[in-house]
């Protein structure tokens, strides 16, 4: 498969220093959520008053929300070790740039409801990298070792590269030996929200409409203890 170096859109990791202020921050934001603020004020504010980096606010953004929509997203998230032998629906470019982010070294986060989230904007400037081959052949092995089938997954037509990266996936799911059909498709959502059985992403939408959801990536990167991996902590109940 001929490659390309991704591009991050130039957001650098939070320094240590701002990463030490992010779970107070996280806190504030769920303080505010929970009483009905609105999140793009919220965040504006919590991140003002930090003075937050990009990559800063755009870790609140993708990993706090309002408690109690975080549990009724947590509740819907299922492991994989309790889904052998089910089908399984894959929302592709999200599942992959979520790891390959990851194996990147860029910083990934572990939202309020249980999902795990790259900050690192790859997803309208994706293409396939040096990465890709290794982020499939770990999801294809991890799928494989929970004997999940038949698999479907979707890539979005319209991003660059993606009847080739269809391809290449086919090709390594076959070589683990995966009963999978891989499409690259105009809107990978209305497939995904028409899955009979679970659906593999970590994005909100897909959350809030279908169940049970299930979040491979998440599970891969929390065996890795080599990867920068974002904790927002939780807080006790404020007056």
């Amino acid at each position: 498969m001929t490659t390309t170096p991704p591009a991050s859109e130039g957001i650098a990791g939070p320094s240590a220093d701002e990463i030490a202020l992010l779970p107070q921050a996280a806190c504030d934001c769920r303080y505010l959520l929970a009483r009905g603020y609105p999140r793009a004020a919220t965040l504006t504010l919590v991140g003002n008053r930090y003075q937050l980096s990009q990559a800063g606010r755009q870790i609140l953004h993708r990993g706090v929300f309002p408690p109690a929509l975080a549990q009724a997203r947590r509740q819907k998230l299922v492991a994989l070790s309790r889904l052998r032998g089910q089908s399984l629906a894959v929302d592709g470019h999200n599942v992959v740039i979520t790891l390959e982010s990851a194996l990147q070294g860029l910083p990934v986060v572990a939202a309020d409801d249980g999902f795990i989230r790259d900050i690192g904007r790859l997803s309208r400037a994706y293409r396939p990298s040096p990465l890709t081959t290794a982020v499939l052949r770990s999801l294809a092995a991890y799928l494989a070792e929970h004997g999940l089938e038949p698999i479907r997954v979707y890539y979005d037509a319209p991003m660059s590269r993606s009847g080739e990266l269809a391809a290449h996936t086919r090709a390594v799911f076959s070589a683990c030996g995966l009963n999978a059909e891989v499409q690259a498709v105009p809107v990978p959502e209305k497939m995904l929200l028409a899955a009979s059985g679970p659906v593999a992403s970590s994005d909100t939408h897909l959350i809030d409409r279908c169940a049970p959801m299930t979040d491979p990536a998440g599970e891969i990167i929390r065996q890795r203890p080599d990867i920068n991996l974002i904790s927002l902590g939780f807080c006790g109940e404020r007056t």
